[in-house]
């Protein structure tokens, strides 16, 4: 393979993983990973290392963009941001202990349901239909026992992410939504700054390990950084009912999508 036609498909896949992350606030690792050891023939680990690196600036610019249409509230969330950065750190120590085939498939049979129970159940929440303590709409209200269970689940988030590499945004979105009763669209701001932070704390773990190539996570971030930009800006231009199904679907297909290239790839 020449050197311009590996750029380009890195800015490919670059591009696919930054539309996913501005549309709903994940990580694009359903995209970079089975890209990167299909097409490029990386390891399995770096590649989620890799793609950890991307997505930190592609959470970066989602954040910034959902914030400036009023979509991010970090004060609840940052329960599992905490939970979440120390669940990373021991992901990515386990992460070589787990079969790469294991990995894969694990992952891919947990995006289908979650994209079901989005499609089902995440549209008939409406931004508006919450109110947080200060009366302001769109905001939910903060409980103790909220504040617990988010941090528990942070920590598995965390897990997660350093286990698969996703940043854990898809289950960071999930309790946003379900547990933390956050509107879809303030859901998916504050989801893509969680990630963020969730992301720096696993790509660090990866980094001590040797698992990221630095000059191809900088070559996807470009056109990463562009489509996160456009997706984002269409995800805060449409309604909440047609982002829920959007977001259900493109969930349930890409885990049918990497269960099934697993398979032809062994």
């Amino acid at each position: 393979m020449s050197p311009l036609i590996r750029i380009i498909i890195i800015l490919l896949i670059g591009a696919g993983a930054g539309i996913l992350t501005g549309i709903m606030g994940a990580s694009g690792v359903m995209v970079v990973v089975p890209m990167l050891t299909l097409v490029l023939s990386f390891p399995v680990h770096k590649a989620i290392g890799t793609s950890l690196l991307i997505n930190i600036l592609a959470a970066v610019v989602t954040s910034i963009i959902y914030y400036r249409h009023r979509h991010l509230y970090i004060k609840p969330a940052l329960w599992i941001a905490l939970g979440s950065i120390i669940g990373a750190q021991a992901g990515s120590k386990f992460a070589d202990m787990i079969p790469p085939v294991g990995m894969s498939n694990l992952f891919g049979l947990m995006l289908i349901p979650m994209g079901i129970l989005l499609w089902v159940r995440g549209i008939r929440r409406t931004a508006g239909g919450l109110k947080a303590n200060n009366g302001k709409e769109g905001l939910p209200a903060q409980t103790l026992k909220q504040k617990l269970a988010a941090l528990g689940l942070g920590v598995l988030v965390g897990i997660m992410c350093g286990l698969f590499g996703a940043g854990g945004g898809v289950m960071i979105l999930m309790i946003l939504i379900f547990v933390l009763r956050y509107p879809l669209h303030l859901a998916i701001g504050t989801s893509s700054l969680i990630m963020m932070i969730t992301a720096t704390s696993g790509a660090i773990g990866y980094a001590i390990h040797g698992n990221i190539d630095v000059p191809t996570a900088l070559i996807a971030s470009i056109s990463t950084v562009l489509a996160a930009s456009l997706g984002a800006i269409i995800a805060n231009r449409v309604s909440e009912k047609t982002l829920g199904r959007i977001i259900g679907a493109i969930l349930a297909f890409l885990g049918i999508v990497m269960i099934a290239t697993q398979h032809l790839a062994s």
